[in-house]
């Protein structure tokens, strides 16, 4: 009997401030797939935040899937993938790791591969270059995420996060790529030293669910926010803003430009309600965490 998949894959924040390349947040908006066996490849996107123009060839879903098949021995099948996504391009909310992890799992279902939880991050964060948001959106959670010398990632995760965050999603794009280019390519001692600490005090706190510390030191980034805060549309006057109205603290989302806020799940409709008149021109939301991570769904098809 014939078979088809239907695939969610969550988003994600990364860094949360001096937690750069590191700390990952899967987040309640999500990527979906349903996979279906056919002659020939094909993708279609029901969605705003997926792009109207692509080639099967170029399609990062596709790219990875291959990749992934390769890797293990096994050849891939032809299918048609409809995709629909809540998570807007290049904004820092983990389109692209999302892509990637949902091609691994489309490999991984249609090939039958049986990878392993651990495969799978892994693999999803060896092809998007660190391990932030591509295992957030495998495991779920808050995930905390470093490469070994010899190329092994250790990784922790937990489902345990009792709070709750606001995204300012800006109608601008900020490709990772040009975030980078802002970056120093080196740091004074001393400094990194003061950025390191900071990132090991925002990773205690959010581990034993001090979330008013969290967010005092979601604010203190050294490694990159200084740098790429001029990128940021009203980045400044949010943060100062989101604190007056209740915020524990306010950090860009991955290379941005959305900005995200950390509050208390009770606090965090009010916060948005409020929010909303003062920017009009952003897409404020309230989002949970999502404790999922990459789900499956298995259908029989009755020909």
């Amino acid at each position: 009997m014939a078979k088809s998949w239907s695939i969610t894959v969550p988003g994600s924040t990364a860094n949360l401030g001096p937690g750069f390349d590191s700390i990952g947040l899967a987040l309640g908006l999500y990527l979906e797939l349903d996979v279906t066996l056919q002659d020939e490849w094909a993708f279609e996107h029901h969605s705003v935040h997926l792009p109207e123009k692509f080639t099967v060839e170029d399609h990062l879903v596709y790219k990875v899937a291959k990749e992934t098949a390769a890797r293990y021995n096994a050849e891939l099948p032809s299918c048609k993938i409809v995709m629909r996504s809540e998570l807007p391009l290049a904004r820092g909310l983990g389109s692209s790791a999302s892509a990637i992890v949902a091609g691994i799992e489309v490999a991984n279902q249609v090939c039958d591969l049986q990878l392993t939880t651990e495969q799978k991050y892994t693999l999803a964060s060896r092809i998007e270059g660190h391990p932030d948001n591509a295992s957030a959106s495998v495991c779920g959670g808050l995930t905390i995420g470093s490469t070994l010398p010899n190329g092994e990632l250790e990784l922790i995760d937990t489902q345990d996060v009792d709070a709750a965050f606001a995204v300012f999603i800006p109608n601008v794009e900020l490709k990772t790529s040009e975030a980078r280019k802002v970056l120093p390519a080196q740091y004074d001692k001393a400094y990194a030293v003061h950025a390191s600490a900071n990132a090991n005090m925002l990773t205690a706190a959010l581990l034993t669910k001090d979330y008013a510390r969290a967010g005092k030191f979601m604010e203190h980034d050294l490694f990159h926010e200084p740098f790429r805060a001029n990128l940021i549309p009203n980045y400044h006057e949010i943060r100062q803003t989101a604190k007056d109205a209740g915020a524990f603290g306010t950090a860009i989302s991955g290379a941005g430009p959305t900005v995200i806020s950390l509050l208390t799940k009770q606090n965090v409709d009010a916060f948005v309600e409020k929010m909303r008149p003062l920017y009009p021109t952003y897409d404020i939301q309230a989002v949970h965490v999502d404790t999922k991570g990459v789900q499956v769904e298995v259908h029989e098809i009755v020909e």
